[in-house]
């Protein structure tokens, strides 16, 4: 009986310490769901429509955006913009990463370069191109498009300029901290 009990002590022990890791990977690897983490733009709300101007049947400028309340360790951020309704699959609009944490907000119109002010860089979109292509869909229903950031927590993803998002998103695993999106809609 006390074998029993001791054995029984030890198994809970262990199958705690198993959760707790489990669940720290999870936070670690997908970011923290209960963080007040957020990320903005003056040139439209979450969930309204993306002016023209940022489209390709305007200047196709990339709009301002703005950030806060990123966890403690942050060391620098990553933004992705994507389609998630387009005809073929997820189709990707902007890669912006190694943006230092000191950082807090990105200007509208951000040049089309592979590295932005000496400071940060752009990856390839699925337009072929290096830095933002706004939306640009068929006509028909509107599209979603969410524009995400990550709180990482490395100060480099150790990537050239005009990295693609595969390569992004396999520089960044195991080290989110925390993510949050915008989302604007566009339809045509």
């Amino acid at each position: 009986m006390f074998k029993r009990m001791i054995f029984l002590v030890f198994s809970m022990i262990f199958l705690t310490a198993c959760a707790e890791t489990i669940a720290g990977k999870e936070k670690k690897e997908f970011g923290d769901k209960n963080s007040t983490f957020f990320l903005r733009s003056s040139a439209f709300m979450n969930d309204t429509y993306i002016p023209r101007k940022y489209t390709c049947d305007g200047d196709d400028i990339s709009p301002d955006l703005y950030w806060g309340d990123f966890p403690p360790g942050t060391q620098s951020f990553v933004i992705i913009m994507e389609d998630p309704d387009a005809p073929f699959g997820v189709f990707v609009h902007w890669i912006v990463y190694d943006i230092p944490y000191y950082m807090t907000n990105l200007r509208e119109n951000l040049p089309k370069t592979s590295v932005v002010d000496g400071i940060f860089k752009q990856g390839i979109n699925d337009f072929g191109k290096i830095g933002y292509n706004g939306p640009c869909p068929p006509r028909g229903m509107p599209h979603r498009y969410f524009i995400r950031i990550y709180a990482i927590d490395i100060p480099t993803l150790g990537l050239p300029p005009g990295a693609t998002k595969e390569d992004v998103r396999h520089a960044m695993e195991g080290h989110i901290l925390s993510q949050t999106y915008l989302m604007g809609r566009y339809g045509r």
